[in-house]
């Protein structure tokens, strides 16, 4: 009987990565396309009160901000100093709360608007009538589960 032998080395061949520039690319435009950036520009300058007790909120997605205090320093010479709601990217005023509620409403899917819930984003120094009109006409849309944002008080007082 005849012996077999294989010719050559038993090496295993080098595996190519000329492909993998390709792919990084390819992964990389994936996440450039797919992830939202800051959507709103503010032009209010929100300095956030301090508090004792805080939640982080869970679902951020399902959290519409208001952002209520004066505007910036490159507006003011337009807008005045007096403090303004802003939705999204423009001032508002109050009686334009429940068309902005029900706007957000729809952009989320039926089974998460129940969830939703509305961030007053206000300045520590607004004064409380702005704050109260804002709550009635969330009151007056049926957005009633409303959070505050604040920021971590340092120690006791």
């Amino acid at each position: 009987m005849a012996v077999i032998r294989k010719k050559g080395s038993n090496n295993v061949p080098a595996i190519s990565t000329a492909s993998l520039p390709d792919v990084i690319f390819m992964i990389l435009f994936f996440f450039m396309t797919t992830t939202s950036m800051k959507e709103t520009e503010l032009r209010v300058s929100v300095s956030l009160p301090s508090a004792t007790e805080i939640q982080k909120l869970e679902k951020k997605s399902l959290v519409s901000y208001i952002y209520v205090g004066q505007p910036l320093k490159k507006y003011q010479a337009k807008d005045g100093t007096a403090p303004r709601i802003q939705l999204n990217d423009s001032y508002c005023t109050p009686k334009d709360i429940n068309e902005f509620i029900s706007s957000e409403r729809d952009k989320l899917s039926e089974n998460d608007r129940n969830s939703m819930s509305v961030c007053i984003k206000a300045d520590k120094y607004t004064k409380m009538g702005i704050i109260t009109d804002i709550k009635t006409e969330l009151r007056k849309a049926n957005a009633l589960k409303i959070t505050y944002a604040a920021t971590q008080q340092q120690g006791y007082y």
